[in-house]
């Protein structure tokens, strides 16, 4: 964290930096990001107020909640590198992007500016509340968007209780012009996790795997994008194989699978430089690296003699060491929040199964005890839940809780497969294959099972990777 002013702290955030990969499997380094400056904005002293005209005890009420997100205001409209338009029009789009964000999580009921009257930028800090209270607002978002001398943005973004008339959050944040997407995020941010009581999860990043060419020829390159599919950025150029990506806890490095040369390498790639360290290369066919929840561990598979088996390496690189060793198929691997336990799959009972062991091997047992095979375990960050593919037939995506109960399904579609968990661990992603053409995209369900969303990407995608909350 640095201090910019006596007055105005900010949240530090990694640099993508031009530097020159040094691996021959990545391309151009992306450009840089900007740094999110959290400042004061106008009010008392940016402390949230207390109490809401109602409490909110389940999803019902959440869901029935009107919330106005009318365009964001500004001081005078001038033309800023962010749009082309000005201010007011980044003022709306900043809107939008909340809007959007609360409506497609599913909770909400929000109207968006489209549908809502312009506010002056005087009505920011004094809304006009009788005439949200006649359109049947409960909460009003709204905020202002300034352009300072140095180009870069102030944007202020208020949560208002209209029948309370009482502000009950604010933020602001100070960003370069083509962050300006990162503060709508956050101040969605702010509404969630003030009206809802859970942690956030709108400005995060997602990595995954994106897919073209023909089927025998698939090119496989890995990607990034922001939780919506906004900034989208290649990270590989496809001249080998990118498979399985996960970043690390603190959102500085990616961790993947290449096949360079056709032999699999397992490479950690390092967001503040641009460039790529090799962990380990492997012996035999390798399979599904993870991270351990403090990232001083990481998790694969290899295939030796006929046997998988699951391996623990230092991140920093050293001796593996082999977790599991029975005969079959041991795969994957993903840490408790806590890092005490590890869930994996394994064929070692004669089909394709969910298992649980302690972080160093030991009391191996089985979880899947219900019909089915079930593969690709992910254990939600709240470690109240895992969830993983269940193949009946077709694929699923379903959860159980960490005793093998409460099997729930949360979608039904011919080949669901490969959850990753929000931040927050309430909406899974995971990659949906089409019956008959073999297109593969990016879904996201959550915890209902009602609210299914396709993510926008440029290519065909798949093994979706959740990154925490950006700093």
């Amino acid at each position: 964290m640095k201090l910019i002013s006596r007055f105005t702290l900010f949240a530090g955030v990694a640099l993508w930096c031009a530097v020159p990969a040094a691996a021959q499997d990545l391309g151009a380094p992306p450009p840089p990001d900007g740094n999110v400056t959290q400042v004061p904005v106008q009010g008392s002293n940016n402390q949230p107020a207390d109490g809401l005209s109602f409490t909110v005890t389940d999803e019902s009420e959440w869901q029935d909640m009107s919330i106005a997100i009318p365009a964001f205001a500004t001081d005078r409209d001038q033309p800023t590198p962010a749009n082309a338009q000005g201010t007011a029009a980044l003022g709306r789009a900043v809107g939008d992007v909340i809007y959007n964000n609360l409506r497609n999580n599913g909770l909400f009921r929000p109207v968006g500016p489209d549908s809502l009257p312009q506010t002056g930028y005087a009505q920011v800090t004094a809304p006009t509340f009788t005439g949200w209270t006649q359109r049947g607002t409960e909460m009003l978002v709204q905020g202002f968007v300034r352009a300072g001398a140095d180009n870069r943005l102030t944007i202020g973004c208020y949560l208002y209780d209209v029948s309370l008339r009482q502000e009950i959050a604010r933020d602001g944040w100070v960003v370069e012009p083509s962050e300006w997407r990162r503060a709508a995020h956050k101040c969605a941010d702010m509404v969630y996790s003030r009206l809802t009581g859970e942690t956030p999860f709108f400005d995060s990043r997602i990595a995954y795997i994106a897919e073209t060419g023909p089927k025998d020829r698939r090119v496989k390159r890995l990607a990034i994008m922001d939780s919506d599919g906004a900034n989208h950025r290649f990270i590989t150029n496809g001249q080998s194989t990118a498979l399985t990506p996960r970043y690390s806890p603190d959102y500085s490095k990616l961790l993947y699978l290449s096949y360079v040369d056709g032999n699999p390498r397992i490479y950690v790639y390092d967001i503040g430089t641009g460039r790529q360290r090799l962990v380990a290369e492997t012996a035999g066919a390798t399979i599904a690296p993870r991270w351990s929840p403090d990232g001083r561990y990481i998790l694969y598979s290899m295939a030796l003699g006929g046997n998988t088996d699951i391996y623990r390496v230092p991140a920093a690189g050293g001796t593996p060491q082999r977790l599991t060793d029975t005969p079959g198929i041991d795969i994957g691997g993903s840490y408790s929040p806590d890092g005490r336990q590890i869930v994996f799959e394994s064929d070692r009972s004669g089909t394709q199964q969910l298992y649980i062991m302690n972080a160093d091997g030991s009391n191996q047992r089985r979880l899947s005890f219900f019909g089915g095979r079930a593969a690709t375990p992910e254990w939600s960050p709240r470690g109240d839940q895992i969830a993983f593919t269940h193949i009946t037939g077709n694929f699923r995506i379903a959860t159980i809780t960490p005793d093998g109960r409460n099997l729930r399904h949360l979608t039904n579609s011919w080949q669901d497969e490969a959850p990753t968990w929000a931040p927050n661990g309430r909406i899974i992603q995971f990659f949906r294959t089409e019956r008959g053409s073999g297109r593969t995209g990016l879904w996201q369900v959550d915890l209902t099972g009602r609210n299914e969303r396709r993510l926008p990407t440029p290519v065909d995608a798949s093994d979706p990777a959740w990154g925490p909350i950006l700093p």
